[in-house]
C-alpha cells in the first residue's frame, strides 16, 4: 500500500496535480506512521530502544516542515522492512501447526458389534480401537489382538519397525508399519503422549525470547547521537528542517531495508538448497555456534532401512535369496519389504510376480514365487522346525554385533538365507562433522533415542565426541537444558539443536535455531531437521 502511494504522488506530479500528490505522499507517511509509533512506544516500554525510534522521528519531522515526498519514502522503507521480518518470523509457528495438524482427530471404534468413528475427545479408557494400516496410533493402549507393527521412530528414533504383541502397551503418536491391530484404550487423549509432546512445544515457544534484530544492538548508541547532531543543526542554523534532514539522512536504511532484504534471500537459497531456517533470528545467531548437538535417524543417518547383507545357507546364492524375497515382498506395503524391492533393483535383480500372496500381521509374508513356497519373516514362522543351523547362529551374531535387524527366508520350508537390513549413516554425514569442527564448531554431541550400542557405532564412525542414547522426547528436552547448564555459564557457547523428528522438536523449540532438511511428504513419519541455537 506504501508503494502504491508513493508512485500514486509521484505520478500525479508528473501530470502537474501537486496538492494530489503530495496529499497521496502525507497519507501514505501517515499510513506508515501510525504502526511504528506503536512498534516504538512498545519497545520503549520494554527499555528496548530501536533504530525504528529515528526512522518515526523523521517521518513525523518530514510531516511538519511539508517534505511529503521524504516521508512517503520513509514510510516506504519502514514498510517494506516489517513486510520481509514478518514474512521471515512467519516460519516460527510452523512447525507447531504441522504438529497439530497431524494429530488425529478421528478414530476407529468397536460399538455394538460395529466400527464406529467418534471424536478422539469422545475415546475414554477402555474402549476398543482399530488402528488401520499406515494409521497413528491416536491414544495411549495397550495392543488387544494380533501383533502391532508400529514405526516409532517419532517418539523413539529408532528407525526399523518394533514388533508389539498382544497385551504390549502402545504410545500415541506411532504409526502402524504393519496391518491393521485392535488397542485397548488407557488413558485419554489429553493424557496420552503425543498430547503430552504438544504441550511441551507450546510451553517452550511461550518461553522463546523475543528476537532482537542485529540491527537494534547499535541503536543504544546510534539514537542520541542522532538526535545530538539534529539538535546542533537546528541550533546553528535556526531552521527546524535542517534538524529533519539530519534525522533524514541518519535513518539507517541499510540496517532497517537491507537486514531484512539479506535474512530473506538467506531463507530463500537455503530453502532451495533443501533446508528450512525457522527465521531471521536464527539466521543470524546461527554463525555464532559453537557446540553443535545432532539426532541420529535421518540427521547422520539415512532414517529408513536399507540391505547391508544377505547371509545364506550353504550352497544357496545370496542373490537368489534376495531375488525371491524382494519378488514375494513386492506386495506387501511393510517398510521393509520396500527396502528388500530396493535392495533388488539395486542390484539388478529381475523380479517375478508372486501368486496366492499372504500376509501375517507380526510374522511374514508367504507365497509362490517361480513354483516354490517363499516364506520371509521371523525365523520362527518361516522354519519353525529347523534347527540351529551354524550359518543361522552366524547370522544372528552379526546382527547383534551390527545393531542390525534380520528377515529370514525360507524355500520350500527350508531355510535359505537372513537378510541383514539396518539404518545406514549418511554418505556426507563424515564430511560434514569434519567441515564443522574446521568451521570452528569445538563439541558436537548426538542425542538420540536408539539403542546405545547403535548410537555409538554411528558416533564412532562419524567423529563425534559425546553420545547421550535411549533418550526419550522430554529427556531430549532434559539433555539439551543439561548440556546449556553445564557449558553455557562458563564458557558462553551457543547450542544448537539438530534434529530429524518434530516430535522432539520441543527440544529444539528451547532454543531460537530450528532448520529442517527438506524429506518425505509427511512431518512426523519422514522428517529430518535441523535445530536451535542460544547464545548467552
Amino acid at each position: 500500500m506504501c508503494g502504491a502511494g508513493l508512485a500514486g504522488g509521484g505520478t500525479a506530479h508528473l501530470f502537474g496535480a501537486a496538492a494530489a500528490g503530495d496529499l497521496l505522499w502525507a497519507a501514505t507517511a501517515v499510513a506508515a506512521g501510525v504502526p511504528a509509533i506503536w512498534w516504538v512506544v512498545q519497545s520503549l516500554r520494554r527499555r528496548q530502544p530501536g533504530v525504528d525510534v529515528i526512522a518515526v522521528l523523521a517521518l513525523a519531522g518530514t510531516l511538519l516542515v511539508s517534505e511529503y515526498l521524504a516521508g512517503a519514502v520513509i514510510a516506504v522503507m519502514l514498510a517494506s522492512g516489517r513486510a520481509l521480518e514478518a514474512r521471515a518470523g512467519a516460519r516460527a509457528t510452523r512447525d507447531l501447526h504441522a504438529l497439530l495438524a497431524h494429530s488425529p482427530r478421528v478414530v476407529h471404534r468397536y460399538l455394538d458389534g460395529q466400527l464406529t468413528t467418534p471424536a478422539l475427545e469422545d475415546v475414554v479408557p477402555g474402549d476398543l480401537l482399530m488402528v488401520a494400516a499406515g494409521e497413528v496410533v491416536p491414544v495411549d493402549g495397550r495392543v488387544e489382538s494380533g501383533t502391532a507393527v508400529l514405526d516409532e521412530s517419532t517418539l523413539t528414533g529408532e528407525p526399523l519397525p518394533v514388533d508389539r504383541p498382544r497385551g504390549d502397551a502402545v504410545r500415541s503418536g506411532a504409526v502402524n508399519a504393519g496391518g491393521p491391530f485392535d488397542l485397548r484404550v488407557t488413558t485419554t487423549a489429553a493424557e496420552g503422549a503425543y498430547a503430552g509432546i504438544v504441550r511441551l512445544v507450546r510451553e517452550a515457544q511461550a518461553d522463546t525470547a523475543p528476537f532482537v534484530r542485529l540491527a537494534d544492538r547499535y541503536a543504544a548508541i546510534f539514537l542520541p547521537i542522532t538526535l545530538g547532531l539534529a539538535a546542533v543543526a537546528w541550533w546553528l542554523s535556526g531552521d527546524p528542517v535542517r534538524a529533519v534532514a539530519v534525522l533524514v539522512v541518519a535513518t539507517p536504511c541499510p540496517l532497517i531495508l537491507a537486514a531484512p532484504v539479506a535474512i530473506v534471500s538467506g531463507l530463500s537459497r537455503a530453502a532451495r538448497r533443501g533446508v528450512i531456517i525457522k527465521g531471521g533470528g536464527p539466521l543470524e545467531r546461527l554463525a555464532h555456534g559453537t557446540v553443535l548437538l545432532f539426532d541420529k535417524t535421518g540427521t547422520l543417518t539415512e532414517g529408513r532401512p536399507a540391505v547391508s547383507d544377505v547371509i545364506t545357507a550353504p550352497g544357496v546364492s545370496g542373490d537368489d535369496v534376495l531375488r525371491l524375497a524382494a519378488s514375494l515382498d513386492q506386495v506387501s506395503p511393510h517398510v521393509l519389504a520396500t527396502a528388500l524391492v530396493e535392495a533388488a533393483h539395486t542390484r539388478g535383480l529381475t523380479l517375478a510376480l508372486p501368486d496366492g500372496a499372504d500376509e501375517t500381521a507380526g510374522q511374514g509374508v508367504r507365497g509362490r514365487v517361480e513354483g516354490h513356497e517363499i516364506r520371509v519373516g521371523k525365523a520362527s514362522w518361516v522354519a519353525p522346525d529347523a534347527g540351529p543351523a551354524p550359518w543361522l547362529r552366524a547370522a544372528r551374531r552379526r546382527a547383534a554385533l551390527d545393531s542390525s535387524l534380520l528377515v529370514f527366508v525360507g524355500i520350500d520350508q527350508v531355510p535359505a538365507g537372513a537378510i541383514l537390513l539396518d539404518d545406514p549413516v549418511r554418505a556426507d554425514a563424515a564430511a560434514v562433522i569434519r567441515r564443522l569442527h574446521q568451521a570452528g564448531v569445538t563439541r558436537t554431541i548426538m542425542v538420540t533415542g536408539d539403542r546405545a550400542g547403535v548410537a555409538d557405532t554411528v558416533a564412532t564412525a562419524l567423529g563425534v565426541d559425546e553420545v547421550l542414547a535411549e533418550c526419550t522426547p522430554s529427556s531430549k528436552v532434559d539433555a539439551v537444558r543439561a548440556a546449556a547448564a553445564r557449558h553455557l555459564p562458563a564458557v558462553r557457547e551457543v547450542y544448537r539443536m539438530l534434529t530429524d523428528e518434530l516430535l522432539p522438536h520441543e527440544a529444539a523449540e528451547l532454543y531460537p535455531i530450528l532448520a529442517r532438511t527438506l524429506g518425505g511428504t509427511d512431518p512426523l513419519v519422514h522428517p529430518r531437521r535441523a535445530g536451535r541455537v542460544q547464545p548467552t
